[in-house]
């Protein structure tokens, strides 16, 4: 009977045992989450402010535009700058809910405990790892509708520019596959006057090179006008030029592709209008019409790699404010917090920029500052833990 008594004890004192790290952790991920929420929703609430403003100014000069569009543009941006300003959102949330912890000596008794960081850092690690994988599978095809009408509002009524097409200057360049019409090699349509007009996508100056698998001109085709429609290019009064022969009017010539006008703007169109699910399909359609895909490649992974910089964040968050406060010099671990998520908030723009350039691969400026925050917030945490 004592031996039996003695095993239940034990069992029940297993179980207590593993039931205190499950309702910590469930405290912890529920203020991680709750502060990390507000400071989400106020940093975007001050951005939208500042956006709305900017439209007001831009508006000022167009009387015919009423105050209500600019509001719906400015409620059209929230969702694309909550997924922007998240990563800085989880990096306060996490320093304020960590200070308030520890200040209030949750966090040292739980440490004493014998918790350690790693597994006092899991749940808000995970919250952090959910939020991110929310917003690149469910709030990034929500943030690409409505940035697309915004957009399409922005050209309407407060520019000038006639639409993404306009804005390359009115020329286009098609280089696709001639698989598509069901010959090999390479055809490559150069457009010097682009234009739409109800809803078509009319092209002038048309020349288009046909090119084999060994890169020789095989045959060229110039038209003076022609339209895309039912997924082929359709040129008029064209002529058929090949190598070493005279020209030859051929009239009317149909160059079977992929392409729709809707295709064709999205491709100059923002990269921020195309939700994580639809931007694979196209890169690779832009590979194969001859587009440059650099900046939805590089959108595409900086959606993918969202997920794992709210976790580096939550982490270094962690590593900047649990610091007990009988140490002293807790205001300052806190600015140092701040100051290194500007910093990695700058390298990861610094990083962009090198990724459109072309000077870095989409994936390597992508994930770079992700890789680099997530070295500091190891560093900092073994520090934290071991010193």
């Amino acid at each position: 009977m004592t031996h039996s008594m003695t095993t239940r004890l034990r069992r029940a004192a297993a179980a207590h045992r593993r039931g205190v790290p499950v309702t910590l952790s469930l405290y912890i991920a529920r203020q991680f989450m709750l502060s990390v929420i507000a400071m989400i929703m106020a940093l975007s609430g001050l951005v939208s402010l500042f956006d709305f403003i900017d439209l007001l100014r831009r508006v000022a000069t167009r009387p015919n535009v009423p105050t209500s569009l600019v509001s719906k543009i400015a409620l059209f941006h929230i969702p694309y700058f909550i997924i922007m300003i998240l990563p800085f959102g989880v990096l306060l949330g996490g320093i304020i809910c960590f200070w308030r912890l520890t200040r209030s000596s949750e966090l040292i008794v739980a440490r004493a405990s014998g918790i350690s960081a790693w597994q006092f850092l899991a749940a808000p690690l995970a919250c952090a790892l959910m939020i991110g994988a929310f917003a690149t599978a469910g709030l990034s095809p929500l943030s690409s509708a409505m940035y697309r009408r915004a957009e399409l509002l922005d050209e309407t009524y407060l520019r000038t520019g006639g639409g993404p097409l306009m804005l390359n200057g009115g020329a286009l360049w098609v280089r696709q596959m001639d698989s598509v019409s069901g010959e090999h090699g390479v055809a490559i349509l150069h457009a010097r006057d682009v234009h739409q007009i109800d809803g078509v996508l009319h092209i002038d100056n048309v020349s288009v090179f046909r090119i084999d698998d060994h890169d020789h001109l095989v045959l060229r085709i110039e038209s003076p006008h022609g339209l895309l429609a039912n997924h082929a290019w359709q040129l008029a009064e064209a002529s058929s030029i090949m190598p070493n022969h005279l020209p030859v009017r051929i009239g009317d010539y149909t160059l079977p592709t992929n392409l729709t006008l809707r295709r064709v703007e999205q491709s100059f169109a923002s990269p921020e209008t195309m939700s994580v699910w639809t931007l694979p399909g196209f890169i690779r359609l832009l590979e194969r019409s001859g587009f440059s895909s650099i900046r939805q490649r590089l959108h595409f992974q900086t959606l993918l790699a969202l997920p794992i910089l709210a976790g580096t964040m939550a982490l270094v968050s962690a590593g900047f404010s649990m610091r007990p406060t009988r140490r002293g010099g807790v205001a300052r671990m806190i600015g140092s917090g701040v100051a290194a998520g500007f910093a990695l908030f700058t390298v990861s723009k610094v990083a962009a920029q090198f990724g459109e350039s072309g000077a870095l691969p989409p994936v390597l400026a992508a994930w770079a500052p992700t890789g680099a925050g997530l070295c500091l917030a190891v560093a900092l945490l073994l520090h934290l833990e071991d010193g």
